[in-house]
């Protein structure tokens, strides 16, 4: 029998102080061009330095006994900028400008021929993840819509053709991570939840397309934003519905920081739902009964053997904890590790709360 409420992280861990320039990640929105002034390692070193905080951060979600693990997205800048950079027919050295979805400008690539991704970006973390642990392992991609909304198209003739092109690339990414060896790959678009119209009008075209002929376990992120630096909070998602059309398993939603109505779920009765029950604007943790009683706001709606209980998305910006020697583990963030317990407290939260 499966494990009721398998829990897991949307995808970022918090990366240790001594790698990322916490006060310069914090003090801007999240770069969709290249931001090497975030590193406080050498470049000579980074490759190396950002390995050995992957190992950390995998053995952190382990060690709090979490059922399905991520690589923390330690090598990223933001969680979208990696991939989206490394691509063909982009200039990111004369960048665009788009506005974020917090209505600010901000640099962005620009789309000068073709996108195509010529070799694979993020095979050689999941290949790392799958050496680090047996259990469930997860990778994030980011979606094809929301890249189109992240870049200036000065080739292709509208933006639909954009995000083709986009999803195109992200087919062959998908492909060669599950090749590689990850379960669950997971493509995250929160511009879908910013900008609905287009996102009805092509997004999900897009996003199936992306999907495309892929045989793995796949989910969908879709948010509000990072809450570090979002911090106005709609009630309800303007797009969720949609993705009953979605040919994904797997929906990935935020329900604390938003204090969502859950009853929306009830649109989505063939996918199972990652369900954020942390919320992470700030960093008090929750009680086991806070947590519980989030997982039970969402049993009228879902079935409790379709849900894996999760954080909302923003692990990144929390601030890391260094090890504690009297415990000769690695601590994570509060969030993420009890006080004084080896597993999160959410961890036990979430399974008292279904009582059948």
């Amino acid at each position: 029998m499966s494990k009721l409420f398998p829990t897991s992280i949307v995808g970022s861990y918090p990366q240790p102080d001594w790698l990322i320039d916490r006060a310069k990640l914090a003090g801007r929105f999240p770069p969709r061009v290249r931001a090497l002034e975030l590193w406080k390692v050498p470049p000579e070193h980074l490759a190396e330095a950002q390995t050995d905080a992957t190992v950390l951060a995998i053995k952190a979600q382990v060690d709090a006994g979490l059922d399905i693990i991520t690589d923390g997205e330690i090598r990223r800048e933001s969680y979208s900028n990696h991939f989206a950079t490394a691509l063909d027919g982009v200039d990111i050295d004369n960048p665009g400008t788009a506005l974020d979805r917090s209505g600010h400008p901000n640099p962005v690539p620009r789309v000068v021929g073709p996108v195509t991704r010529n070799h694979p970006v993020s095979v050689e973390d999941v290949k790392l993840l799958r050496s680090c642990t047996d259990r469930t392992i997860k990778m994030t991609v980011p979606g094809p819509f929301t890249m189109s909304q992240q870049a200036q198209n000065d080739h292709y003739p509208d933006d639909e053709a954009v995000a083709m092109a986009y999803a195109d690339a992200c087919n062959a990414e998908i492909r060669d991570l599950f090749a590689a060896g990850a379960d669950i790959v997971q493509i995250d678009e929160p511009y879908m939840q910013a900008r609905p119209k287009p996102a009805r009008a092509y997004g999900l075209t897009a996003l199936n397309r992306a999907l495309d002929g892929i045989t793995g376990t796949t989910a969908v992120h879709i948010c509000f934003g990072y809450a570090a630096i979002i911090h106005e909070r709609p009630s309800g998602y303007s797009f969720l519905p949609e993705l009953a059309d979605c040919t994904c398993e797997q929906i990935s939603i935020e329900t604390a920081q938003s204090n969502l109505d859950p009853g929306v779920l009830a649109e989505l009765t063939d996918k199972t739902i990652i369900l954020g029950v942390i919320d992470l604007s700030d960093e008090t943790v929750e009680t086991d009964e806070t947590v519980a009683d989030r997982v039970r706001r969402a049993l009228p709606f879902v079935d409790a053997e379709r849900i894996v209980v999760s954080t909302d998305c923003g692990m990144k910006y929390l601030r890391a904890r260094r090890p504690t020697a009297s415990c000769g583990r690695w601590w994570g963030p509060q969030r993420s590790c009890a006080r004084s317990s080896a597993k999160p407290t959410w961890f036990y939260g979430c399974r008292g709360a279904y009582d059948g």
